[in-house]
């Protein structure tokens, strides 16, 4: 199968590209470059890549791609909230632009990665795929807006598949460490402490970035018919988690880790996920990972090359400062667009 998969450089992208290359797939990655600074650990290839914004893509580059993956959005809420307009420019008319100019190249598969975060703030204990969305932020909102628009353009030849995934955490070449779990990790490795800013009774679901990576290739592998414009959340059956449980979790992997915990934060957002469904339509999908394991991953990985206290608090593993970091070097424009072609 012809991949197309978009973010290819970004936190779940370098890993994506692989394992769908590793699964007998031709993958071409498209990425504009924001994170290029940003590599952990060398990365595996296995792929082409096009160099560039999801919203300069035309119908030529579609041609002969049997599926696209897309992950390539602004990522995540803080950074949404930054210019929240652009936010919708790239995130919510991009992506739907990125359908149809799919649809209209005879593409048959679309994977939109969507998020749990559309849940916001859970009237229900348990939300599922049937669930209202409540969505809090900038970058929730698109989610649902995308999810609202690609589905009606589902035909007998073009079918659409929505993931919204739990909040990811695990190693990966282009890090992240502005995602719970890697957070907390990063800094019980570098202060041997973990200070909450909050009271972490806050629920979150979360995935292992490879699990997340296993959803896609289960959806690709999966018939048309059990996939087709169906919304899945994407975790490990009951992997939700409050946010102080995670932090006891990390606290008990790295070594000598002291644990404060902090007030109850303005941030409202709680929700728990149930991830039957996916299990149910895809039976052969499972995750492998879980929070103590994927803790223990990052201990090895921060022993490995040697992580710093200054590379942990660094632009290059946080989106939001990145991007402040290239708006503020005039490297790219208040439309987030590269400067005189720069990358």
């Amino acid at each position: 199968m012809r991949i197309l998969a978009t973010g290819t450089e970004g936190y779940v992208g370098s890993l994506l590209a692989g394992v769908l290359a590793g699964g007998n797939h031709d993958v071409v990655g498209v990425d504009t470059g924001f994170y290029a600074d940003g590599e952990l650990y060398p990365s595996a290839s296995g792929h082409t890549s096009l160099r560039k914004d999801i919203r300069d893509l035309d119908l030529g580059d579609f041609e002969g791609v049997d599926a696209v993956v897309h992950l390539a959005e602004l990522s995540n809420d803080p950074l949404g909230q930054l210019l929240p307009e652009i936010t919708h420019e790239v995130n919510h008319h991009g992506s739907v632009r990125m359908a149809d100019l799919a649809r209209e190249a005879g593409v048959e598969r679309f994977v939109y990665a969507s998020s749990c975060s559309v849940y916001g703030v859970a009237d229900q204990d348990v939300v599922d795929e049937e669930s209202p969305v409540n969505p809090q932020t900038a970058y929730a909102v698109c989610k649902t807006l995308v999810e609202r628009d690609v589905k009606p353009l589902a035909t007998d030849d073009f079918s659409p598949t929505f993931l919204r995934y739990a909040t990811a955490y695990g190693a990966s070449p282009r890090m992240r460490f502005d995602v719970v779990l890697n957070n907390l990790c990063g800094l019980a490795w570098t202060l041997g402490e973990i200070r909450m800013e909050s009271d972490g009774t806050p629920w979150r679901p979360l995935v292992h970035v490879l699990d997340m990576c296993g959803a896609v290739g289960a959806v690709l592998a999966a018939p048309r018919d059990q996939v087709h414009n169906e919304v899945f959340n994407v975790g490990a059956p009951g992997a939700n988690f409050m946010i102080r449980d995670i932090a006891e979790i990390v606290g008990n992997v790295f070594p000598g880790c002291e644990i404060t915990i902090g007030a109850s934060s303005p941030d409202n957002r709680s929700y728990r996920v149930s991830f039957d469904k996916i299990h149910g339509v895809l039976p052969e999908y499972t995750c492998e990972w879980d929070p103590r394991r994927g803790a223990e991953q990052l201990l090895e990985v921060f022993g490995r090359v040697g992580l710093t206290a200054e590379d942990f608090k660094s632009r290059k593993f946080t989106r939001l400062k990145q991007i402040e970091h290239l708006l503020a070097a005039g490297a790219i424009d208040e439309s987030f667009h590269w400067v005189n072609g720069r990358r």
